[in-house]
């Protein structure tokens, strides 16, 4: 069997996804970026217990941060510590990449969202979206291509 192959039953390596991203967002590039993370948070992002839904990225002192990500954690793994959820957690990037982002915030007026959290070696690691914030209406026209797309495959199914 070759090595980039998956063995069926296998899980998949997301966590996580931010489908309010996709809705939210136009999104211009997107960048990888590592966690700094405790190991109950660790044990608690295998069972899968991660929300990305009203977290968002920001730079602090030249430093990537990701804020409000809701990690629930298990009540087995967290015997000895003090778990807090909500915890502002460290973004590993490169340094050109972050000087790239904080260029793109601070003057072109772009936003940081997290877009999903996947696993990738047996590391956590965060996919980052640099987007700017849709408007209502190009909202609504993305919502009428979605259903115009449904209702022709739905034609194309029938004939």
């Amino acid at each position: 069997m070759a090595k980039g192959k998956k063995k069926p039953g296998t899980p998949s390596s997301t966590i996580a996804l931010n489908k309010k991203a996709k809705h939210e967002y136009h999104i211009e590039q997107r960048l990888e970026a590592g966690l700094v993370l405790e190991g109950w948070e660790v044990k608690s992002m295998r069972a899968g217990r991660v929300q990305l839904k009203e977290a968002y990225v920001k730079i602090l002192h030249g430093e990537g941060f990701l804020i409000g990500c809701h990690l629930s954690p298990l009540p087995s793994a967290s015997t000895h510590v003090d778990p807090d959820p909500t915890r502002t957690r460290k973004l590993l990037l490169k340094r050109t990449e972050l000087s790239r982002l904080i260029g793109q915030t601070e003057r072109a007026g772009y936003t940081l969202v997290p877009l999903a959290m996947y696993w990738q070696r047996g590391r956590a690691k965060l996919e980052i979206g640099l987007a700017k914030g849709k408007k209502l209406h190009d909202k609504r026209a993305d919502e009428k291509d979605r259903d115009w797309q449904r209702e022709k495959e739905r034609i194309f199914k029938r004939n």
